[in-house]
C-alpha cells in the first residue's frame, strides 16, 4: 500500500504515533519518526528496524519551527523526498474553561495545533518539489463536540480540522491532499492512565464503553490503517475529509 514511500509521523514514541510509524513500515514506507522524547521515539525505531523495516529517529518538539524544519530536513536527507505527513503529536490538560491556565492554554495549542500547522508548512513545499503528496492530521470527535474537562484541547481540535480543510482548498492544485482523522477513545498510555488514576479503574472502563455504540474504544492500530488508507493512494480522490472513527459514540441524541 506505501510501498517506498516516505512518510513523517509525529509523536511516533508512543499511542497512535507509534501504532502508525510501525503500520506504515509493515506496508512498505521509509519512516522518519519523530518524537519530544528521546528515548521512546528511538525504542520505535529500533522496534521497526528489528522487523525487518526501514526507520530513522528525529528528536523533534513539534512547537518549534526550528525542530520541525529539521525533521523534514531529515527526511529529505536520510531518503531524497516526502511523500506523507501525518501530525499526531498532542498533548492533554484536563480543565474547564475558567479553570485553564493560560499556560496550559498555550501549551496545549503549541503542540496540537501550532505544530500541525508547522509540520504542513515545512512539509508542503517539499512534497511539492516531487509532484504532491499526502497529509494526514489527527484531530478528535473533541473537535466536533465537546467535553466541559477539555477546554483547551478542544479548541486546539477543532482548529486542527479547519486547519485540514485551509490546506486541502490551497494546496490541492499542487497534488497534495490533506484530511483529518477524528477518533473517540483510544486505548494509548494517556487513556489507560486516565482509567488507571480512577479508584475503580474497570468501573471507569465499563462506563466509558456505554457510550459506544461498539461497547468499546479503539486500539492504536485501527486508527493507524485509517491513516495510511487516506495516505495511500486509495484514497485519491479524498481531500478536506474529516473521517470520524468513533465506534458509534457520536450518532445518539441521549
Amino acid at each position: 500500500m506505501l510501498r517506498e514511500k516516505v512518510a513523517i509521523i509525529t509523536g511516533a514514541g508512543s499511542g497512535i504515533g507509534k501504532a502508525t510509524a510501525e503500520y506504515f513500515a509493515q506496508q512498505g514506507a521509509k519512516v522518519v519518526a519523530a518524537d519530544w522524547n528521546a528515548a521512546s521515539g528511538e525504542n520505535t525505531v529500533e522496534g521497526i528496524v528489528n522487523g525487518g523495516g526501514t526507520a530513522v529517529f528525529s528528536h523533534t518538539d513539534v512547537s518549534i519551527a526550528a525542530q520541525v524544519e529539521r525533521m523534514v530536513g531529515v527526511a529529505l536527507e536520510r531518503f531524497g523526498r516526502l511523500d506523507i505527513l501525518v501530525n499526531d503529536a498532542a498533548i492533554q490538560v484536563l480543565s474547564k474553561l475558567v479553570e485553564t491556565t493560560e499556560a496550559d492554554w498555550d501549551r496545549t495549542h503549541s503542540v496540537n495545533l501550532k505544530g500541525v500547522f508547522l509540520g504542513c508548512k515545512y512539509a508542503i513545499p517539499a512534497m511539492r518539489k516531487t509532484g504532491g503528496g499526502a497529509i494526514v492530521n489527527i484531530a478528535s470527535v473533541l473537535g466536533i463536540v465537546a467535553d466541559p474537562d477539555l477546554a483547551a484541547y478542544c479548541a486546539a481540535k477543532g482548529g486542527v480540522i479547519s486547519l485540514t480543510r485551509v490546506a486541502a482548498l490551497t494546496y490541492g492544485v499542487d497534488g497534495i491532499r490533506v484530511n483529518c482523522i477524528c477518533p473517540g477513545d483510544v486505548e494509548t498510555p494517556l487513556v489507560v492512565d486516565y482509567f488507571n488514576k480512577d479508584p475503580d479503574p474497570a468501573k471507569l472502563r465499563q462506563e466509558i464503553y456505554s457510550k459506544y455504540a461498539l461497547r468499546r474504544i479503539a486500539s492504536p492500530l485501527e486508527v493507524a490503517q485509517v491513516a495510511a488508507f487516506l495516505a495511500s493512494s486509495q484514497s485519491s480522490f479524498m481531500t478536506g475529509s474529516s473521517v470520524v472513527m468513533d465506534g458509534g459514540l457520536t450518532i445518539k441524541c441521549y
